[in-house]
């Protein structure tokens, strides 16, 4: 589970990512869940798109569901884009902020 203070810090740095997902008419297919996984193994942070016009998915709902099928926490939902994050166990790229004592 994500602080606010680490989604705030994974938001800062999802500015410059490329969007590398997109959701379309088809929705979530385990080819595009075979998709995010490997980009989430590769990057930890990833941008996905969701075909408003075409998609049977709401942003929200299609970022949910990636991000129960890859084991991941969705950092931002905004308008129709959205934002993943699955920490390496090792070497990873992202320094979070540490969680207050306590909590």
């Amino acid at each position: 589970m994500l602080t606010s203070k680490q989604r705030a810090y994974l938001r800062s740095l999802a500015v410059d990512l490329d969007t590398i997902l997109m959701v379309g008419k088809s929705g979530m297919s385990p080819e595009l869940t075979k998709q995010a996984d490997d980009a989430l193994e590769a990057r930890e942070l990833i941008k996905g798109k969701v075909l408003t016009e075409t998609s049977p998915l709401s942003p929200r709902e299609a970022a949910e569901e990636l991000a129960q099928a890859t084991s991941s926490e969705v950092v931002q939902v905004i308008g129709s884009k959205f934002v993943l994050f699955r920490q390496k166990a090792k070497e990873s790229k992202y320094q979070l902020p540490r969680a207050p004592r306590g909590v």
